[in-house]
């Protein structure tokens, strides 16, 4: 146990009986508890950022190093000594160019495919206004209320349809949609 977990235990055991102790026993409890507070605050952080660091190696390993190296052998997939098995295969992503979402939007309805697009109407009301609330669904655009649209496709959905679209041959867009094709490799453990 670490210099800091034994003083955190040692705070945490004087806890049971903090509405014991004297003003003085009890601001010192206090200012432990602020500093152990602060070092695993710095300790949290610290570790997100090594997290962040190792997702970002790994993203490289499975996305870039070890597709193109097999790519070089000429192998969509290898097992390894121990069983496992590494493949390589395509995987997609999509978003809509923000500045282009009508044209967007416009576009998957043209080609038939308005039904990816989802449509959310929110409105707000104060308290005391349910009956305005009950109207609102008979009379939505005459309410005088605030009245608050949101239209999107879903990101996997999205991701779903250009992989469709591409393994079809059709062409997306550029300038309304970000595709990105890349290729992932994937372990499978045996056993």
């Amino acid at each position: 146990m670490s210099n800091e977990q034994i003083e955190v235990s040692s705070v945490l055991e004087e806890m049971d009986n903090f509405f014991n102790l004297g003003d003085e026993t009890k601001l010192g409890t206090v200012t432990a508890l602020a500093r152990s507070q602060l070092k695993l605050h710095e300790k949290v952080l610290a570790s997100e950022a090594e997290t962040k660091k190792l997702k970002e190696e790994l993203r490289s390993v499975q996305e870039d190093l070890l597709p193109a190296a097999m790519t070089e052998l000429g192998l969509n997939s290898v097992e390894l000594n121990d069983g496992s098995k590494v493949s390589v295969k395509p995987f997609y992503g999509a978003s809509i160019n923000k500045e282009n979402l009508d044209q967007a939007f416009d576009w998957l309805n043209s080609e038939g495919f308005g039904d990816l697009i989802k449509n959310v109407v929110t409105a707000s009301f104060s308290r005391g206004e349910e009956n305005n609330a009950q109207l609102l669904a008979d009379e939505l655009e005459g309410s005088g209320h605030r009245i608050n649209t949101k239209k999107w496709v879903e990101p996997m959905t999205l991701k779903a349809f250009v992989r469709e679209q591409v393994e079809k041959g059709s062409d997306l867009p550029q300038d309304l949609f970000n595709v990105f094709i890349g290729e992932k490799a994937s372990i499978t453990r045996k056993g």
